[in-house]
């Protein structure tokens, strides 16, 4: 009895790790024959979970969606894995779901083995977050599952949406893919009213239904989303734009600059390309002087004469001018 357990859970496990099994890899895989197969799958269909079958050469087992949540069978590097990633959602950048996270964490820990409760303890206990949970923007958990839907169906999607600005707007849009960077999420959509790509940050959405139609989806934007997003929040949507060289190479340059900070481009083995912005020069100078590299400006023309003005700022501070000596009055002649 309890090795026809062991071998239902090793069943239900390789269902659940594949889309789709065929009866001999099963059998081969629990060294058993195609008969007990068969046996053990109505077996888990007595239990309630939704085995489908498909006769043939091309047929095999698959496991379906019920109505209920089956048990998840995780291997160690799995239990790890969510255990971390539970931790993160808890103080993460999506509105609403801190709560179900914690829940769902402590029932996790509650049956997982000392070995990797250790691991992911350690794991937890010496990570210092950069950001509280006060920090960032929030995003609804329903709007980003609404989101993703939306991808996914390749239906046409409304909403409003409020620009950095404050400035609002209705859209239209047939949307792409969801990318996220840091704490905040990003929807890539082809904007129907514009007739152009379009991002939009996920938390100054919110959709208005009924969606629809559906629409045949388009080629994206470029190849690397995560680059284009990047670019997009680090340099097109600011005034000011730059391309500046920098004395290092990309790899060493990726370590103290974010996607969020601008787009880099490797050019050598010790020097890089870095694209940013910002809302005027000055800040475009102290942005780029506190990355802590040497630096070459490529562009635009005006940035290097500001880089001039503000040095000379800084000599006149550190050597300033002798203050002028006020002359003192002769002492009065006393009267005759």
């Amino acid at each position: 009895m309890l090795e026809t357990s062991a071998r239902l859970l090793r069943l239900l496990s390789l269902l659940q790790a594949h889309r789709a099994w065929t009866g001999a890899d099963l059998a081969d895989r629990l060294g058993v024959t195609p008969r007990t197969v068969r046996r053990d799958v109505d077996r888990l269909r007595e239990l309630g979970y939704p085995v489908h079958s498909a006769p043939g050469t091309a047929g095999g087992y698959q496991l379906g969606a019920g109505a209920d949540l089956p048990p998840l069978l995780l291997d160690d590097e799995e239990a790890v894995a969510v255990a971390v990633g539970l931790r993160t959602a808890a103080v993460g950048g999506v509105e609403g779901i801190e709560e179900t996270s914690v829940r769902a964490l402590a029932k996790l820990e509650q049956v997982l083995p000392n070995r990797l409760r250790r691991r992911v303890s350690a794991l937890t206990a010496f990570t210092v977050p950069m950001f509280g949970t006060a920090d960032g923007p929030r995003v609804d958990a329903a709007t980003l599952t609404e989101l993703a839907n939306a991808c996914r169906d390749s239906e046409r999607l409304r909403f409003d949406y409020a620009a950095h600005d404050g400035t609002a707007s209705r859209r239209t849009v047939e949307p792409h893919r969801l990318v996220s960077a840091q704490r905040r999420w990003y929807l890539v959509a082809w904007d129907v009213d514009r007739a152009d790509w379009r991002t939009f940050r996920a938390d100054r959405i919110t959709p208005t239904p009924p969606h629809g139609p559906r629409f045949t989806p388009r080629q994206g934007p470029a190849d690397d989303l995560a680059a284009y997003v990047s670019q997009g929040v680090s340099t097109r949507a600011y005034t000011e734009q730059a391309a500046i060289v920098l004395h290092a190479s990309a790899e060493e340059a990726g370590r103290r600059i974010t996607p969020a900070d601008g787009v880099i481009e490797p050019l050598d083995d010790h020097r890089c390309l870095l694209r940013t912005g910002a809302h005027s020069l000055d800040v475009l100078v102290i942005h780029i002087v506190l990355m802590g590299f040497d630096f070459e400006v490529r562009e635009p023309p005006g940035l290097a004469g500001r880089i001039e003005e503000i040095r000379d700022r800084l000599t006149r501070a550190l050597n300033p001018a002798p203050a002028p000596r006020r002359s003192v009055p002769a002492p009065a002649r006393p009267a005759e």
